[in-house]
């Protein structure tokens, strides 16, 4: 009986002995791979355990990124179309502000539009509501023309010029200060005419 203690006493041990052998932790963060089942290489324990035989860093969240990214169609859908509502008050939260940028959206006029067009702007606000600087395009549709791109880069511009300055509660006007914000446009029209030509 002794005996057969011991022996698991024994094999109990020696995984883990090896264990903290086989597992290094690299402590730069984000540096190591990420934990599986199915590993077999080395990698940082997502939680911290007393009972771990290996040195205890505890998993980092990643960073999300900072941008604010939306899409804005030029015809919602019928169950979106509270969305598209700017709020009857100051913007306090994002989904305020994403509100009152859908519903400042006014499409070009459908017989300058492209079917399927998309373009993508990025800008930034000030405190007071107002954008620091034009926004900048950072995608258009393949194979769109220049006339069409300028078409619906007048659009964007016109249709932020009309809503800004946005008003602001003082938390949202701080917290969005200089953060950058994307916006696609997607022109999910059903144009009469197809723009394959432009």
């Amino acid at each position: 009986m002794l005996r057969a203690v011991l022996l698991i006493l024994l094999m109990l041990a020696t995984p883990a002995t090896a264990d903290a052998r086989r597992r290094q932790i690299n402590p730069v963060p984000f540096a190591h791979t990420p934990c599986s089942v199915l590993d077999e290489q080395p990698c940082t324990p997502s939680f911290c355990s007393i009972y771990g035989p290996w040195p205890c860093i505890p998993e980092m969240n990643y960073p999300y990124g900072q941008n604010l990214q939306l899409t804005i169609e030029s015809r919602p859908a019928k169950d979106q179309a509270a969305k598209y509502q700017k709020p009857d008050h100051d913007l306090d939260t994002i989904s305020d502000l994403f509100a009152a940028l859908r519903s400042c959206w006014t499409p070009p006029s459908e017989d300058s539009a492209r079917a399927g067009m998309q373009m993508t702007v990025r800008f930034s606000f000030k405190r007071t509501g107002e954008m620091v600087a034009p926004p900048r395009v950072t995608f258009a549709t393949s194979g769109a023309s220049a006339d069409i791109r300028a078409t619906y880069l007048k659009a964007i511009n016109a249709s932020l010029d009309a809503c800004l300055p946005l008003k602001f509660t003082s938390g949202l006007g701080g917290a969005l200060a200089g953060r950058p914000i994307a916006i696609r446009y997607v022109d999910n029209r059903d144009l009469s005419k197809t723009s394959e030509q432009q």
